[in-house]
């Protein structure tokens, strides 16, 4: 039974304008593995995935599901045919209950009305079956990131859902909600449940996968066992050559304080106070990295940073200069620039072009505009330069951002930013969705922006990240700083301060 092929995409082809996404591609599902999918931003997975769900019709190719040949017309086909995908941005409503997203479209009845109690059962149930822990009652907007994913995830099973595609699924979670991801996923697994897993997270794949299958730019490259694969053997079928793993840097010649914080205080849109009495300084020419776990106050303090949410307290100052509830237009003018967390909500206007988003910053300056007119011809000219330079993938100048990968957008959101040459960046899970390669050249590009008199601030629930590329560490619990290191300070130490384990240091 642990051979049974479940699933067979043959010579599988789709073409787009311009771009050859999926070139007579293969790929075979047993049924009950867990089988990961890699391949660098733009190497044609999720048009891969796109098209098993019904999303895409292929050109050219066929699927076969348990040996039939079958042909999908939307995504309501694949899950009849017992296929379920959960994205990697959720599809979720927030004023709704979980039991009522789950069961959305297929509701139990009393009459015209939903039965709301069956609904709740049957969710409860099912979440038991699979140890998904999720309180059917919650509404979505009170509930975690990781519990949304549950709800996802959910919402496929309780469809018949035997082929279950996780797209990114830990590209969102903390090192904790993966981990009980993962136990998810081999309860599933024990369940004869067959999942497909796309990652960049080449530790994660060899973690969970049981075999591996390798997309570069269209074309499959090979499929693995998981034993024998190693972290260097698989980045090097994605990227096509050796990836460096590790960041390399020279000691930092830290200048001139550029960002401080004094006495920072936060509260959120409920009135609670998240970032408490912060203080800190990052100086030209060094790299600080902001370690803990999410919802601890790090989504506040770079917002009251960047001035996207009001302080009740304290002050920013830049190069010096104190700049009191400035919005985020006049941070961005005092030289601050911005990664943002949330690359969709934050960072990018989907239905802009490539050259648009680039541009967003800047459109009312020269060389882009004059005199209140704007030169279109420029704003694309410096995109496909910066398009270019940073190897974004997937679409040129005049594409729309909403049609390119995640990473890809990532990119774009990253260029726009250091293209801007700020005095201080902001880097808020700068890597979130990257591919390996991309991660080697942003944590290079990022060494390089440090070294040429920039100051850094970064954000990220990678602790391997933060202690790779930071200069000093800041752990932030509860919305205070409860500790200051060293990089060659233990992640047992860093690890035990993020979950509140030592006492924080006297004032």
């Amino acid at each position: 039974m642990a051979d049974e092929l479940v699933l067979e995409m043959r010579g599988i082809r789709k073409e787009f304008p311009g771009t050859v996404a999926n070139d007579d591609v293969d790929l075979d599902v047993r049924r009950g593995e867990v089988h990961a999918l890699l391949g660098e931003n733009g190497a044609g997975k999720s048009t891969l995935m796109n098209i098993l769900y019904g999303l895409y019709r292929a050109d050219a190719g066929e699927i076969l599901l348990n040996g039939r040949r079958v042909e999908f017309a939307s995504a309501r086909d694949a899950i009849g045919a017992g296929i379920g995908m959960v994205h990697q941005h959720f599809m979720l409503i927030p004023v709704m209950t979980v039991a009522e997203n789950i069961v959305l479209g297929v509701e139990p009845r009393k009459g015209f009305l939903l039965d709301e109690r069956t609904a709740e059962k049957r969710v409860r149930e099912l979440s038991e079956r699979f140890s998904l822990a999720v309180d059917p009652t919650a509404l979505v907007s009170d509930i975690t990131v990781g519990q949304e994913q549950r709800v996802e995830i959910l919402k496929a099973l309780y469809r018949g859902a035997d082929i279950l595609i996780l797209d990114e699924p830990t590209a969102v979670l903390t090192p904790q909600e993966a981990h009980e991801l993962f136990e998810i996923i081999r309860s599933l697994q024990a369940d004869g449940k067959s999942i497909i897993f796309i990652s960049h997270k080449l530790k994660e794949v060899l973690e969970i996968a049981d075999r591996i299958t390798v997309l570069r730019r269209g074309k499959k490259i090979e499929t693995v066992q998981r034993a024998g694969a190693t972290e260097a053997s698989l980045a090097r079928a994605m990227v096509g050559r050796e990836v460096l793993l590790r960041v390399e840097k020279a000691p930092a010649q830290p200048g001139d304080v550029l960002l401080s914080v004094e006495d920072l205080h936060v509260h959120d849109e409920r009135g609670i106070e998240k970032v408490r009495g912060v203080s800190f300084d990052v100086r030209a020419g060094e790299i600080v990295g902001i370690a803990g776990v999410d919802g601890n106050g790090q989504t506040e303090l770079i917002d009251a940073i960047t001035g996207l949410m009001k302080s009740e307290a304290g002050a920013v100052k830049v190069a010096g200069r104190e700049l009191r509830e400035a919005s985020a237009r006049k941070m961005l003018d005092a030289g601050v620039g911005h990664i943002p967390e949330d690359r969709q909500r934050r960072g990018l206007v989907l239905e802009f072009s490539i050259a648009e988003n680039i541009a967003l910053h800047d459109y009312s300056k020269p060389p882009d505009s004059k005199w209140g007119w704007l030169f279109p011809a420029r704003l694309v000219e410096r995109a496909g330069r910066i398009i270019r330079e940073f190897d974004v993938r997937g679409g040129g100048p005049l594409s729309a951002a909403g049609g390119l990968s995640g990473g890809n957008q990532q990119k774009v959101v990253v260029a726009r930013e250091i293209a801007r040459d700020p005095k201080v960046l902001i880097a808020a899970q700068p890597t979130r969705g990257l591919d390996v390669g991309a991660i080697e050249y942003l944590h290079r590009r990022i060494v390089s922006e440090r070294d040429e008199g920039r100051a850094i601030l970064l954000i990220s629930l990678e602790l391997e990240e933060i202690m790779s590329l930071s200069d000093r560490i800041l752990v932030l619990y509860e919305g205070e700083i409860v500790g200051e290191h060293t990089p060659d300070v233990s992640e047992q130490e860093i690890g035990l301060e993020m979950l509140g384990g030592r006492e924080r240091p006297a004032a």
